[in-house]
């Protein structure tokens, strides 16, 4: 996975020089939805995990985006008057990669307003709601 060339305006959260056992992305996802409802309910009222991922074929995928799914939706979207917006990645970013679609996705959402970051692990997405909650 490619930190050098970040999409325009996203943040990077988390230790990019981390290497090492880290749970899967999945998991990280998880835990950082469970953080959000009890650290900030009213949030986790709004967030959203697009369910982008998964093999599909041909028809459910033309299906899929006729009625609004986009591939390359960011992992964690809470909407509100600068929107967050993050990818989150394993806190190895080494073990992970960037899908097709989703650093446009996050340079669109920059260039509209919202507040772009990628994190690597859940507790730096933490970080970066905490952030972003500065700055609204």
């Amino acid at each position: 996975m490619r930190l050098n060339d970040l999409p325009e305006g996203c943040r990077l959260y988390g230790d990019a020089s981390y290497r090492g056992d880290c749970p899967p992305e999945s998991n990280e996802q998880v835990t950082f939805f469970a953080w959000l409802r009890r650290a900030h309910p009213k949030l986790a009222d709004v967030a959203i995990h697009p369910r982008n991922e998964g093999k599909r074929h041909h028809a459910q995928t033309q299906r899929h985006k006729s009625e609004g799914m986009n591939p390359g939706a960011s992992d964690i979207i809470i909407p509100a008057s600068a929107s967050f917006v993050c990818e989150l990645k394993r806190r190895d970013h080494t073990k992970s990669r960037w899908q097709p679609g989703q650093e446009p996705y996050l340079e669109a959402s920059h260039a509209l307003g919202a507040f772009t970051c990628l994190a690597l692990g859940w507790e730096a997405a933490a970080e970066a709601v905490e952030d972003w909650l500065a700055t609204i």
